[in-house]
């Protein structure tokens, strides 16, 4: 009588091995998969932009040149802006989604650059707040593109750009996508490395301290612009009651401000 049909050891060795061919193989496409356009959506989102940001590549963003010319030349760290021995500081209090950010960004702070920030009698420090739509928003993740570019020494571009095509509030207009265009149209932006900064702990670190700054500073919105003597106490350029009315500072008061720590 036979016993039950059993497969040989050679064939379960065969077996065996086509299986982990198998195996190994969809492990390697995960993870090249995953690795070819960094964390997240990174390969789609990369996808057809250049390696290296630019104005003056075909999908660039409106108003590009633009926002890399007014920039350039000026020393830049980090989020801040202009020269280390400026005997003035200004310390700037944004949202990405703010449409009285972009306002001033777009009105206000190109004559700023130029008539204090490019001559050296002030320095600008960035602090990319968040607190429109509340925590999740795009008010939180939207800053972190702009922190990111900081990283290269790119966080101003990155702002002018960001808000030369600012979208209405809280309507989700700031993808992921979006944000690589943004980045896409900073020169010298390096996109994989942005992307790459984006998607970890760094930003969020800084984005953490700006929130903790905005609570000990009482910034109860944007833009809040403070100024004083580097190194010495910062005032914020509004009143009491323009605070208190929710009122936007203006260019005018902001000089006035810059004007009299300059001692003019």
């Amino acid at each position: 009588m036979r016993g039950p049909r059993q497969a040989s050891p050679r064939a379960l060795a065969i077996g065996g091995g086509v299986v982990l061919v198998v195996v190994i193989a969809i492990v390697l496409a995960v993870v090249l998969g995953s690795s070819s356009g960094g964390s997240g959506a990174g390969g789609s989102v990369l996808k057809d932009l250049p390696a290296t940001g630019s104005a003056s590549w075909a999908g660039a963003l409106d108003g590009a040149p633009d926002a890399n010319d007014l920039f350039k030349g000026i020393p830049q760290k980090g989020l801040v802006l202009g020269r280390p021995s400026a005997p003035v500081e200004m310390e700037m209090f944004i949202d990405v989604q703010c449409p009285i950010c972009q306002s001033f960004e777009v009105n206000s702070l190109p004559e700023i650059v130029q008539k204090y920030i490019r001559k050296g009698g002030v320095q600008l420090h960035l602090q990319p707040w968040a607190f429109l739509g509340g925590a999740g928003s795009q008010s939180f993740s939207g800053r972190l593109g702009l922190i990111a570019a900081s990283f290269q020494n790119k966080g101003f571009e990155y702002a002018k750009v960001l808000y030369d095509n600012q979208g209405t509030e809280n309507t989700g207009w700031l993808t992921d996508q979006m944000m690589a265009n943004i980045g896409a149209s900073v020169n010298g932006l390096k996109m994989s490395q942005w992307w790459s900064d984006t998607n970890s702990s760094g930003p969020k670190e800084i984005a953490s301290r700006v929130d903790q700054l905005a609570t000990k500073d009482k910034v109860g919105g944007t833009p809040t612009i403070f100024v004083g003597k580097t190194g010495g106490q910062l005032l914020n350029v509004q009143t009491p009651q323009e605070i208190a009315d929710l009122q936007a500072p203006t260019l005018q008061e902001t000089e006035q401000a810059l004007d009299a720590a300059l001692g003019k």
